[in-house]
């Protein structure tokens, strides 16, 4: 640091001074100046304002995604006299899942811990950090600002709890919904969020790929709201009653809403505005087109007609099964696990669930949880540079190796959130009650719940 110095010192000669000197120390000052130029270059990191106004953008995108976008999508879904009670609990989980992010959140999945499975109690209440601390990025040498990764991180965290809601929609009390959350986010996504994207994490020392959130989000939400649907029955007139979506148009509009942000989620991912982003941002565009047509024809074959709700299905099937591979897959193959990925929802959607008997009010298991699997088991398969992925990052370099470290992550994913939700849906149950009663479920949620309708004809 002291040579440094001294280089810098001579490099800030005053101009006039350098002009009256010799031709041979002007040349000198120059190599001097280079040198000073190259060695800060190497010891002093970069934020780059076009990634802090890129990163700023997708944290917005992804915020978009849950109001209004998945809050519609689900609304949509459910029967008229629900439609407020589902806008209300993903308003309310995102904004109770913020406060408890800047809380204890935080530093509980990224707080530099050394720990396999959480990062530790040091940036509880975000301790040490300021506008002046940084995040490091993929790339050597440059990094944002602390409170964008936060921030960034904050809405994944909002948003996977806000959809295990469509597990159990139309049928679970509002103060279980929340006390429900804040207790599987604090057990369940933030020691996951670690395990997969902290450098100290179980997973992401197996070197599994988890780009945007494949297991993290959509494996951890779904098997979330598999249990939920199980644990608490299924809904009154279920396989008897009329329980179709009031409202397509929302859920379309709520599907496009997901899509648009999806960018976010995805190409945000990459944590700056570079190559990787753009490749992200491609396979997001493309592995969705091939899912919606992937449901839409299947669909077709097998009902005869091609219905908005089955495109809306495909479309966020895609979305989840390209959220894990896509920075590291190749846009073909992006096409490939889309389109592959949706007929497996399709099967899930229509026929397992049914021959099982559970609940799932809106699928969630049956497209994230699903999806998520398909779309992180995929990962490991079309990264090979052979079919135009960025290649393997297990040690060993073999497909085979990938698709197990993947096959690991997912399975970890599964057990976690399987006995975490089960843990604190019983713990939920003894405190304050799971389900409405069964003529507050009759007349719906929006007046039972919260005092007001949807819709006032």
């Amino acid at each position: 640091m002291t040579n440094l110095k001294r280089l810098v010192g001579l490099a800030a000669l005053p101009a006039a001074l350098l002009a009256a000197a010799p031709v041979w120390a002007q040349e000198a000052t120059t190599e001097v100046t280079e040198t000073v130029t190259e060695t800060v270059a190497e010891v002093v990191p970069v934020i780059d304002k076009g990634d802090v106004a890129w990163m700023m953008t997708a944290t917005v995108l992804v915020l978009f995604m849950i109001v209004p976008g998945l809050a519609l999508f689900y609304g949509g879904l459910v029967r008229t006299k629900n439609m407020l009670s589902v806008l209300m609990q993903c308003t309310l989980i995102t904004a109770v899942v913020m406060v408890i992010w800047v809380v204890y959140g935080y530093s509980f999945a990224f707080g530099g811990g050394t720990s396999p499975f959480w990062g530790g109690t040091a940036k509880l209440f975000l301790a040490g950090v300021s506008p002046e601390t940084t995040a490091t990025t993929f790339s050597a040498g440059f990094i944002l600002p602390e409170y964008v990764f936060i921030a960034f991180q904050m809405t994944f965290a909002a948003i996977t709890p806000a959809l295990i809601v469509g597990g159990f929609a139309e049928r679970m009390k509002f103060k279980a919904v929340l006390l429900f959350m804040i207790l599987w986010v604090t057990f369940s996504y933030f020691p996951i969020a670690h395990m997969v994207w902290d450098a100290s994490g179980l997973v992401y020392n197996w070197s599994a790929i988890d780009f945007a959130g494949g297991t993290v989000v959509h494996i951890n939400a779904g098997v979330a709201a598999l249990v939920c649907a199980i644990m608490l029955g299924k809904r009154i007139g279920y396989g008897k009653d009329n329980m179709a979506p009031h409202s397509m148009t929302l859920t379309m509009v709520g599907a496009a809403m997901l899509w648009v942000g999806w960018f976010g989620f995805n190409a945000g991912s990459n944590l700056e505005a570079t190559a990787g982003a753009t490749l992200a941002l491609l396979n997001t565009f493309v592995a969705t087109a091939g899912a919606i047509l992937g449901w839409v024809l299947i669909e077709a074959l097998t009902r005869g007609k091609a219905s908005m709700l089955g495109a809306a299905s495909g479309m966020v099937a895609g979305l989840v099964a390209i959220t894990p591979a896509c920075g590291t897959t190749g846009p073909v193959g992006a096409i490939v696990l889309g389109f592959v990925a949706s007929i497996v929802c399709y099967f899930f959607v229509t026929t397992v669930k049914h021959k099982l008997g559970y609940d799932d009010s809106l699928d969630v298991f049956g497209v994230h949880g699903v999806g998520g699997i398909v779309g992180a088991i995929g990962t490991g398969i079309l990264c090979a540079p052979s079919l135009g992925g960025t290649g393997f990052l297990v040690e060993a370099g073999t497909m085979g190796a990938q698709v197990a470290a993947q096959a690991k992550g997912v399975a970890v994913t599964i057990v976690w959130s399987a006995v975490v939700s089960v843990i604190a849906l019983l713990i939920v149950k003894v405190l304050v009650g799971l389900r409405v009663k069964e003529d507050e479920e009759r007349e719906g949620l929006d007046l039972t719940s919260h005092g007001e309708r949807a819709y006032n004809y």
